[in-house]
Order: structure tokens, then sequence, then C-alpha cells
């Protein structure tokens, strides 16, 4: 039964590692095609950039949470204590990473607000 459980938690983790690798790749795409558009069509505004910045730091925060949460299935089933180490590292750089881009999301947001 542990081997089903533990096979079943490797698909999981894998579904989710390719859904964060995929909304990070759609946010990537999203904010190319936006940048090649104010490129082309000659707007050089801060503004529009900021908010191409804001779009994409969106998408990678999410994919952020996919990533912790195929951190954390794949640790479900017996994880080892090197295996608890590296989840946590792994999960301590994410949210830092996460906090920091969502504090930056909120300040922009207000700064827009303020405009």
């Amino acid at each position: 039964m542990e081997e089903f459980v533990h096979d079943w938690t490797k698909i999981i983790s894998l579904c989710l590692e390719f859904i964060a690798a995929l909304l990070m790749a759609v946010g990537a795409i999203e904010a190319t095609i936006k940048l090649c558009r104010i490129s082309i069509f000659g707007s050089t505004g801060d503004l529009l950039r900021r908010g191409i910045w804001l779009g994409f730091a969106r998408w990678i925060i999410l994919g952020l949470e996919f990533m912790m949460a195929a951190d954390v299935v794949s640790t479900i089933v017996s994880p080892t204590w090197d295996e608890i180490g590296m989840l946590a590292s792994i999960a301590l750089i994410r949210t830092f990473l996460s906090y920091f881009m969502e504090r930056d999301l909120e300040v922009a947001n207000k700064n827009k607000e303020s405009m």
C-alpha cells in the first residue's frame, strides 16, 4: 500500500511541477507579447512597463505556490531527514521570493490607485 501511495505522490508532484512551469511560461509569453507591442507602437511609458511587470509577477507567484505544493506532496510518504531539510530550505527561499514579490505588488497597486 505504501508503494502505491508513494507512486501516486510522485505523479501528483510531477503534475503540480508541470502546472507551475506552464503558469510561469504563460506569464513569460504574455509579458513578452505585451513588451513587443509597446516597442512596436512606440510607447515608452513607465506605467505600461510597470503593469507588464506586475502581471508577470502574479504569474510567477502563482507558479511558486504550485511548486511549493509539489515539494510538500513529494515528501508526504516516508520522508528522510535530508528530504525534510531540502524541503525546508526550498520553502524558505520560495517564501521569501513570494513575500517580496507580493509586497512589491501591493506597493505598486497602492501607487497606481493614488495616481
